[in-house]
Formats: structure tokens, sequence, C-alpha cells
């Protein structure tokens, strides 16, 4: 008999772990999905163009907190655990709930999940949000560039709109962004890319990906999204650790996984970390994974307009998932802020308008920063109304991207960039050139 399967997920994991084991398999029926972390995932419909022949009305997506009820009624005999950046603790959570429910816990790793390309890949994972998997990305294209090779970067998924619609996404102008009508998480990881001249892939269906970017490529580079593992096998396998949250590159899943597998593991952020976090967490990494290449960076901050944030009262908005669910207290904005001499960083909470304010509430440790939240048209508008609410001089804008391009500012603006400059030898150049099968 076939085996009922409900899979917990949030818009990307869930959907790829779906199409790659189970959408034409005869021995499961996936009676649903569940969803958490992304604000109205829920309530959808798993397409029947993406099911499959065995869904032909598709597969609906329900919120995670009916999660027991939903075992219960649908008499589902396996729960597939499908997403990531949650602490070992919580999936434990999960697999107690689900198993006290009378269901089975299961979790899908890379040897059931990982499609093989035809082309060299090179994978940039982390074990936490903001780790600095982005600035790595930009800067692995970048030496793949110099070294006289087509790139094309795909994108963990982010499909938050019609999932129809975004099967197949191709990034190669800023118009692109426009035309997906893409969310502020979304522009976040594309924009940085697409503004230097790089093609980057996304969606939901990533076999179709795949064979669309082999179509353009010499070598792909897979940008993972918060701690996840590849969905694609890679050649060279590169992971970033975060000395400012020592000891959580073992109390993370997936990023323990990360960890364990990774060929090269970097060490970023050591301008900011102590000797301390960065040797705790270098002698943690050395007993997960004995035979990685360890190296250190630093997350090199700058600004355009450094100069006028000194004396000045600041909003300071930063990376939406690196603070919420990445659990950072700050991020480059903040320091940025305290490095030029900011008179005062304005706590946001008191102007926050609408779902801002129920960010706030579910992350308390917010206290100085503003998440740049934006799944959609009416948060973007709140994020809106906050930012010019607020009682500043200056707002330092401290996500990757240039949210004046969307969103009518009030207020005078400083950007904050970062990017990756190792530290000593071997660098990422020298490792690429020794190991990847160019």
């Amino acid at each position: 008999m076939k085996r009922k399967v409900l899979i917990m997920g949030a818009a990307g994991r869930d959907f790829h772990n779906f199409n790659v084991f189970f959408r034409d398999n005869p021995n499961y029926e996936v009676v649903a999905f569940t969803a958490t972390q992304i604000p109205d995932i829920e309530g959808r419909i798993y397409p029947p163009a993406l099911a499959g022949k065995l869904y032909p009305k598709g597969i609906p997506i329900y919120s995670e907190q009916e999660l027991t009820h939903l075992i219960r009624s649908l008499k589902v005999n396996e729960v597939v655990f499908a997403y990531s950046d949650v602490s070992n603790e919580y999936v434990m959570g999960k697999a107690a709930e689900v198993m006290a429910a009378g269901a089975d816990f299961v979790l899908l790793g890379p040897g059931s999940t990982a499609l093989k390309s035809i082309r060299p890949v090179v994978s940039i994972c982390a074990v936490r949000t903001g780790s600095g998997k982005s600035q790595t990305t930009r800067r692995v294209v970048a030496i793949l560039r110099k070294l006289g090779k087509k790139v094309v970067v795909i994108r963990h998924p982010m499909p938050y709109g019609n999932l129809e619609e975004q099967a197949v996404q191709r990034f190669a102008t800023l118009d692109d962004l426009v035309t997906y009508k893409c969310t502020i998480e979304e522009r976040e990881e594309y924009e940085p890319h697409i503004e230097r001249g790089a093609i980057v892939y996304s969606g939901v269906d990533y076999g179709a990906i795949l064979k669309k970017a082999e179509m353009e490529a010499e070598v792909i580079v897979w940008d993972g999204g918060n701690n996840d593992f590849p969905f694609y096998v890679s050649d060279l396998k590169i992971v970033v650790a975060d000395p400012l949250r020592p000891g959580h590159e073992r109390l993370y899943h997936p990023g323990q996984t990360n960890s364990r597998m990774a060929d090269v593991l970097i060490i970023n952020k050591v301008d900011t970390a102590s000797r301390e976090q960065i040797e705790t967490v270098r002698k943690s990494l050395e007993n997960l994974n004995p035979s990685a290449t360890i190296i250190e960076a630093r997350s090199t901050i700058k600004a355009e307009n450094m100069e006028a944030i000194k004396d000045k009262r600041v909003l300071v908005i930063e990376d939406g998932p690196t603070v919420t669910h990445g659990e950072m207290g700050f991020g480059a904005g903040y320091l940025a802020a305290k490095r030029a001499g900011a008179r005062e960083i304005v706590d946001p909470r008191p102007f926050a308008r609408g779902s801002i304010q129920e960010t706030f509430r579910k992350y308390p440790h917010l206290t100085e920063v503003l998440p740049a939240m934006g799944y959609g048209e009416k948060q973007m508008k709140e994020l809106e109304e906050t930012i010019n609410a607020s009682d500043c001089d200056l707002v330092i804008i401290g996500t990757p991207i240039n949210l004046t391009r969307f969103l009518k500012i009030n207020k005078e603006t400083v950007r904050i960039y970062y990017e990756l400059e190792e530290v000593g030898h071997p660098d990422l150049e020298e490792i690429i050139r020794e190991r990847l099968p160019l």
C-alpha cells in the first residue's frame, strides 16, 4: 500500500524534495504540505502542473499549526521535515510532536535529493543564516569570471508568489526583478549578482532550472539559502561559519551537515569577532571535519558616504533573514553606525507599522535595528511607513540592495556594502584553481 506523506516546509526545500523524490514515485502519496517561517504561504495549492500526473488536483498547503490534526485526520504515515536554519532542539521537538501523533519522522539527505549536473558545480552554503554566503558567492563568481569562465548562479528557492509562474526564473537585468514581482528578500539575493553582470536562476523546479542553466554555463555556482545543503552534487563545497555565534556550527539543522560535508570551511567576520571566538569555532570545525581546508576571512564594510553618519541619530535597516530567524541582533549597518560615530542608534519599535509590529513581537531580541521585511507589496508599504515615521536624522541601509529603488524614503540615506576578503593562504582563488575541474 502507498505510504501517506506530509512534507513540512517553508516554500523551498519542501518543494524540491517532493519534485526529486516523491513526484513520480508510486510508492507514496503526498497528501499535504505544511508551511512556516514565511508569511501567507499556507492556504495555497502546489499546482498540478508542478505536482505531476499522480496529482491531477495538486497538493494543498496548510499552516504548520495544524500539523497534529492533519496527521490524524489524513492518516499520515510519514512526515518529512524539509526546512532549515532551526536548532537541533527545535527539530527534535517537531519529531516528538509527529511521533506522538502516530507518524514516522523523516529527514531526506543529499543522497536522495541532490541532482547531478553535466557542468562543474561550486556550492556555497553556511552553518547559519547571516554567516556571509552572499559575499562569498560574489567572491567565487568574480574569481571564476577572472579565470575566463561563463558562470551562472543558481539560487536557493524563494517562491512566494504564483508557483506555476515561478517554476523557472531567469534574472539577467534589474527589470527582471520587477517582471517577477520580487520580494525584498529575493531582491537582496539577486540584485548584487545582476549588478555585477552575472545571470541568476531560481524558482521551484530545480531539475528544469538546471537544464536551462547548463545550456549557458561553463560553471554553475550554487548560492545556498538559510543553512540548507545544496540541491546539486558539488565538485567543490564551500561552507561559511560565523564566529560571532560560536557553537552554532554544531547546534543548528542542517548547519552541522554542511560543516561535516565541506571541502572548504571559511571562518568569516574575523575583523569583528574576538580571537577567542574564532579559535573556538576553528577547533569545533576541525573536530567535525578534520579533512576540510579552513581559511579565515574579513567581511569588509564600506559606505558610499561614511562621513555623513558622524554625530547623527540614525535608523539602521538590516537584512531581514539575518536578524530574524538568523537570530543576529545586528548586521553590517549597525557596525557601520558604530564605527562612523553615530550619536544615537534609534530604536525602531515605537514606529513600527502593521506586520512590522508583529515581526518585533516574534523576535524580541531586535531592539536597535529594523529588519528589511517585504514579503509582498503590503508589507513593503508597511516597511516604508515605518521608516518614514521614525524619528531620526539619517537612515542607514545595511541590506545588499538599494531600497530607495522601490521605497519612497523621506530621509537622507547611506548605503552600506560588505565584501569577503580572505586572510592569508590558501585563498579561494588558489583553492578553485587547484581543486575545481575547469
